[in-house]
């Protein structure tokens, strides 16, 4: 019988964390058109599926928004203890991007039962217990399946004022951009997936939770916000600017990486979700000279557990860019990086 801690959980995987989203582009086609406002809805609907925000929200007695979300993946590290910790950040991050306080989390489990110990999965719920404990989100439950591929995840429930909920249609031009993460733990998770190097600072990055970054934004009133998930920076950005009607510039020198992401890039080491991410928004792209396809790849990198994009400016976090005016940067030109 092998050893619990020989096992490689990432090698059970065809991807890796948020990098095994469906495509961006072929997401959208597959859901344009469908119905997804009843017609006499029974709660006024305050962000649904338009713009393709964080959560959705809907308005409740008491002036507040109730938001929803689930996300959910497959390993993102060989560590069941801390991929548990890690999907619970991220699910959890959607309704801080949004501005929330999370109410439950209800866990999301698929798990190959003849190939992997049930002693691992039981790590695994554990670190998305205590990272949620952490949150002061009780875990109430959850729903498990015998599935191919092991995924974990949380689905949440939240609460926010519904007057001061933060979206990624709500940016306006002549503002600055922040980011309170830094990025390339894409980058980083596909080399320890290759070569089972762990990066400890991607680790770190990627279970620390966005609530403070959160409260920092609402104190410094920003309206507009998302989290930098699996369709990178450059992705995420990109849906907020359209949304918004605006255009971006990003300071390609400003934006933060963690230690190691230049590195892993120049071995090799992008997900396929990356590239993709760049190709989808590559239309709608412009770059200044000297801005190299690699630069571009790490902007479009696809993040596990990102940081807050920000419209407005908060204490400690890097200004990476600024909103423009539409149309301002060339004619189909939504965001620029110079």
């Amino acid at each position: 019988m092998r050893c619990v801690n020989d096992i490689r959980l990432t090698q059970f995987a065809r991807g890796g964390g948020c990098a095994c989203k469906i495509p961006a582009g072929e997401l959208e086609q597959l859901v344009a058109g469908l119905p997804w406002t009843p017609p006499e809805p029974s709660a006024e609907v305050l962000v649904g599926l338009d713009d393709g925000d964080d959560a959705a929200a809907v308005r409740i007695e008491g002036g507040l928004a109730l938001l929803s979300t689930a996300d959910f993946f497959t390993p993102v590290i060989d560590d069941a203890y801390d991929w548990g910790r890690i999907a619970a950040a991220n699910a959890l991050s959607d309704i801080y991007a949004m501005g929330g306080t999370p109410v439950m989390g209800i866990n999301l489990v698929a798990w190959p039962r003849e190939a992997l110990p049930t002693e691992l999965l039981r790590e695994v719920l554990r670190g998305g217990l205590d990272l949620a404990a952490e949150a002061g989100c009780p875990v109430i439950g959850g729903h498990s399946i015998d599935g191919p591929e092991p995924m974990y995840g949380m689905a949440v429930t939240g609460t926010a004022p519904a007057d001061r909920l933060m979206r990624n249609d709500a940016a306006e031009p002549g503002l600055p951009i922040s980011l309170t993460k830094p990025l390339g733990v894409g980058v980083l998770n596909n080399r320890h997936k290759a070569t089972g190097e762990v990066s400890r600072q991607a680790v770190e990055s990627m279970t620390s939770l966005n609530r403070d970054a959160s409260r920092a934004a609402l104190d410094a009133g920003v309206r507009a916000a998302t989290d930098v998930t699996g369709f990178g920076l450059l992705g995420h950005l990109y849906k907020m600017a359209r949304a918004s009607g605006v255009a971006a510039r990003v300071d390609a020198a400003a934006v933060p990486y963690v230690v190691g992401a230049r590195e892993a890039l120049a071995a090799g080491h992008v997900p396929g979700g990356s590239r993709r991410n760049l190709e989808w928004v590559r239309p709608f792209l412009s770059t200044a000279s000297g801005i190299t396809e690699d630069e571009l790849i790490l902007l479009a990198d696809a993040q596990t557990s990102g940081g807050l994009l920000v419209v407005g400016e908060i204490p400690g976090a890097p200004v990476v860019g600024e909103t423009v005016a539409a149309g301002s940067l060339g004619e189909g030109v939504l965001v620029e990086v110079a």
